[in-house]
């Protein structure tokens, strides 16, 4: 499954709203657990500030299925190290 299809996949339907970003179910991040990602890019929204974010699609090998906000994903490593250098 291609992550930046148009089309949603199928198992997308089952989705809920995580509050967080990580498995409502299991507790485990996007990064150790995903069995399947897809992003809706045909729908961006935008935050108050005008920058975009989407809904992130995962399948999570606990079997829930799960979505949030781009937004609200936790900064990577790299980022972290990114931001270090420029200090």
């Amino acid at each position: 499954m291609d992550a930046f299809s148009l089309e949603p996949p199928e198992w997308t339907q089952a989705a809920v709203h995580a509050r967080e970003f990580g498995c409502p179910n299991c507790r485990e991040g996007a990064a150790e657990i995903a069995q399947a990602a897809w992003i809706n890019r045909r729908s961006p929204v935008y935050t108050p500030d005008q920058r975009r974010k989407w809904q992130e699609f995962y399948h999570c090998r606990c079997g829930q299925v799960w979505w949030a906000w781009s937004s609200d994903r936790p900064p990577s490593e790299l980022s972290q190290r990114y931001q270090q250098e420029e200090e």
